[in-house]
């Protein structure tokens, strides 16, 4: 089997996976990402860097974030066994601090004193303020009105962390028109560093996300080698951009034993047109700066896209998810919210874990495969964050 590089260059150009990715930005902005670049190439080769990102990592953060069988689950679904990567332990509480502190430590590189980013759960937008808090840094996050409201407790801590929340109220008001207002402000201010969330976006951004948040898969591989003597059977993640993912899977990628699935929104339902299930619905497009899959109204425009989940509701996902998909070594499936909600509630009653809603998708998936599974075979979920921020939403729809 080829062996599956972080950033691949082909005919299409530099920063390209298969045929998705690239840069298709304004003219203005070019320079912008040039910089970045030469400054990302600049750091993979200084040991002085990592060193700092993985003490960091270590001594802030609290990696390496455990692992977690969850017999209670696996003997109620029968079949297989069930594990997570517990990143809902992670100082913030979620995956986003590490490529939040990766970027933080790269603008610091670059001489920028300003931050700005966008946010939908409040996750990234939590963790960026935390890094820039610990390092120092001007910081300003964009999130959409809609999200504001419905993620309050994150708000709530961005605001304590001292960083500027800007209510983006255009469109549809959530993850979407938060990139778009980051990114007209990222166009506007030469001074800025631009601290991108997710594994999307023009080059070199998905290849910079992936390179921080690859800790995870590392982090993985190893610890279920040393506790099962094996790879797990199947590894399994939600997909919104896709940043958790790719971080997970890029720890696997080159076993072909192992299956990857990536969990989409399938919303209200695939046929009600009320998901963001873009990798299973959409179709190859441009959309902020890249090419990769993206869901579509009837004029060709990213089309408005819903989940009860506020960090999945994206039109775009990552360049390289689109590319394993293409290239079949990973399958892309899509859960509703009512499957994830009683993912939810199953984690939280019989195993005493409460998941980020995001995570619950994947693990809705991973309830559905158990049964079908030998005693012998394992699944390795990515539990992306912990579902504080989600209690508002889940508890008057359970009733609670």
């Amino acid at each position: 089997m080829e062996k599956l590089s972080a950033v691949h260059t082909n005919a299409a150009g530099k920063g390209f996976y298969g045929e998705f990715g690239g840069s298709y930005v304004p003219e203005e902005l070019k320079p912008r990402l040039e910089e970045l670049e030469r400054a990302y190439e600049n750091i993979l080769s200084d040991q002085s860097f990592f060193e700092e990102f993985h003490r960091l990592l270590k001594e802030y953060v609290g990696r390496p974030s455990a692992i977690t069988e969850c017999q209670n689950i696996s003997k109620k679904f029968g079949g297989g066994r069930l594990f997570l990567k517990r990143e809902d332990l992670n100082h913030t509480g979620a995956h986003k601090i590490n490529n939040a502190l990766g970027q933080a430590l790269l603008a610091k590189r670059m001489g920028k004193n300003r931050v700005i980013a966008e946010t939908g759960a409040g996750m990234h937008g939590t963790a960026t303020a935390t890094v820039c808090a610990l390092l120092g840094l001007q910081c300003t996050i964009y999130m959409g009105a809609v999200d504001v409201k419905r993620q309050a407790p994150n708000v709530a801590r961005m605001k304590v962390l001292g960083a500027e929340v800007v209510p983006v109220t255009f469109g549809q008001q959530t993850l979407k028109e938060a990139v778009d207002a980051a990114l007209a402000e990222y166009v506007k201010d030469p001074d800025v560093f631009y601290l991108l969330g997710s594994a999307v976006g023009p080059h070199p951004y998905p290849a910079i996300v992936r390179e921080f948040q690859s800790v995870i898969g590392e982090e993985a591989r190893r610890q279920f080698m040393e506790r099962e003597g094996k790879m797990p059977d199947y590894v399994v993640a939600c997909v919104g951009g896709g940043s958790n993912a790719i971080g997970l899977f890029s720890g696997f990628i080159n076993d072909p034993s192992v299956k990857i699935v990536g969990v989409e929104p399938a919303g209200k339902g695939l046929d009600t047109g009320e998901h963001a299930a873009t990798l299973v619905a959409g179709k190859p497009g441009i959309i902020h700066g890249f090419k990769s899959y993206v869901l579509t109204d009837e004029k060709g425009e990213p089309a408005e896209v819903y989940s009860i989940s506020a960090g999945l509701d994206y039109p775009g996902v990552g360049p390289e998810h689109a590319y394993l998909k293409e290239s079949g070594r990973a399958q892309y499936v899509a859960v509703t919210d009512q499957q994830a909600l009683e993912a939810f509630s199953e984690l939280c009653r019989l195993e005493g874990i409460i998941p980020a809603l995001e995570s619950s998708h994947a693990l809705a998936y991973a309830l559905e495969l158990l049964p079908n599974l030998n005693a012998d075979e394992s699944v390795l979920v990515n539990l992306s964050g912990r579902g504080d921020k989600d209690l508002d939403t889940v508890l008057p729809i359970l009733g609670l």
